[in-house]
């Protein structure tokens, strides 16, 4: 079972100071990340964009504390999680991070509710709330009837929202997503922005996308190039 964490809701929710990402692919040291600084305040809504190979998934992976930088300090809800090592950090995502990864992540051999109860389960939910939450969380995405498909059973955009469903599970206050809406058509990509509109008075939300629909969803818009951000405003 994973840990119980408090859930404070400071104003700063992420503070990045100089953090650095390097890579060593085939004997050669790759910077994907140089000397980014960053804050993002509780509740607002901010997209990240920029060209493929920009940094914007390293840059939420290390948010969302999936990976470390190669220097920096990288403070999420007052935990500098550079600091700490995978059970702590394990935990850490569970309580605090809903993550929707663009190749989904779903797990094969569980169906879209198993998925859905899944993070539940390793956080310890009593069984009873698993089954109201994992409903309320079909409900939103629109696939109640689809409840005991497996991934390979479902459409790409089925296992997007499944995903989502998944991501907010244990009701996290941070919530990333990487490319949501990148090879949906239009009507399932629709979907996806009405999911992500629901959350904007809710949680705090970073997404990397090329959506406009989703950036005209944004209070604040970052344009990474190589790294860094090159420019940032607001809608």
């Amino acid at each position: 079972m994973v840990r119980e964490m408090a859930q404070p809701k400071p104003d700063l929710v992420v503070t990045a100071s100089s953090i650095r990402k390097e890579y060593g692919i085939d004997g050669l040291r790759v910077e994907a990340l140089g000397g980014l600084d960053l804050k993002i305040r509780e509740g607002e809504f901010v997209s990240i964009c920029g060209p493929s190979g920009a940094g914007k998934t390293t840059l939420l992976n290390i948010i969302g504390g999936l990976d470390k930088p190669s220097d920096g300090e990288i403070v999420v809800f007052r935990h500098d999680l550079a600091k700490y090592d995978e059970d702590f950090l394990a935990a850490f995502r569970c309580n605090y991070v809903g993550y929707v990864f663009q190749l989904y992540n779903l797990i094969s051999t569980l169906t879209l509710v198993e998925n859905v109860m899944f993070p539940m389960q390793v956080a310890g939910w009593p069984d009873e709330r698993i089954m109201e939450r994992s409903g309320e969380l079909l409900e939103l995405v629109g696939l109640t009837d689809r409840s005991d498909h497996f991934p390979a059973q479902l459409s790409g955009g089925e296992l997007q929202r499944t995903a989502f469903a998944r991501a907010l599970a244990n009701n996290p206050p941070l919530f990333l997503a990487d490319e949501p809406t990148a090879n949906l058509d239009l009507d399932t990509g629709l979907k996806i922005i009405r999911i992500l509109e629901t959350l904007k008075d809710e949680k705090t939300v970073i997404v990397a996308t090329h959506d406009g629909r989703i950036i005209d969803l944004s209070d604040r818009i970052l344009n990474l190039k190589d790294g860094r951000i090159a420019s940032h405003g607001y809608e």
